[in-house]
C-alpha cells in the first residue's frame, strides 16, 4: 500500500514553468515505478511520463516530450513532473500514479493513485 499527495498546482501562463510534486508514504518508495497522467474536463484520463524504480528509465508520451520531465528522488519519497512552455491546452487535472513495475500507458495499469491537482494555463 502506498498513499500519494500530489501538490504545485495552480495558475501558469503559456510558456511559463510550474512543477508539480507527488509525495508518497507507505511502502518503500524506491520499490515503485512512477507515472503522471493527466484528465481534462470531458475527456480520457491520459498518460502523460512514467519512471522505473531506480530513474534509470522514463517513457514520455510523444506530445509532451522536449517540454514536460519526470524526475524523482527516492531520498525524498517524492516524483516531480517539470512542465516547461505549457500550452493552454495543457490545463487538466494532473495525477500521479505508481505501481510495482511500469505498468503501461492506460490507467487501469496503475494500482495507486493520488488524489490530483488541477493546472490551468492562461493564454
Amino acid at each position: 500500500q502506498v498513499q500519494l499527495v500530489e501538490s504545485g498546482g495552480g495558475l501558469v501562463q503559456a510558456g511559463g514553468s510550474l512543477r508539480l510534486s507527488c509525495a508518497a508514504s507507505g511502502r518503500t518508495f524506491s520499490s515503485f515505478a512512477m507515472a503522471w497522467f493527466r484528465q481534462a474536463p470531458g475527456k480520457d484520463r491520459e498518460f502523460l511520463l512514467a519512471i522505473s524504480q531506480s530513474g534509470g528509465s522514463t517513457y514520455y508520451k510523444d506530445s509532451v516530450k522536449g517540454r514536460f520531465t519526470i524526475s524523482r528522488d527516492n531520498a525524498k519519497s517524492t516524483v516531480y513532473l517539470q512542465m516547461n512552455s505549457p500550452k493552454p491546452e495543457d490545463t487538466a487535472v494532473y495525477y500521479c500514479a505508481a505501481d510495482s513495475v511500469y505498468s503501461g500507458t492506460y490507467p487501469r495499469q496503475w494500482r495507486y493513485w493520488g488524489q490530483g491537482t488541477q493546472v490551468t494555463v492562461s493564454s
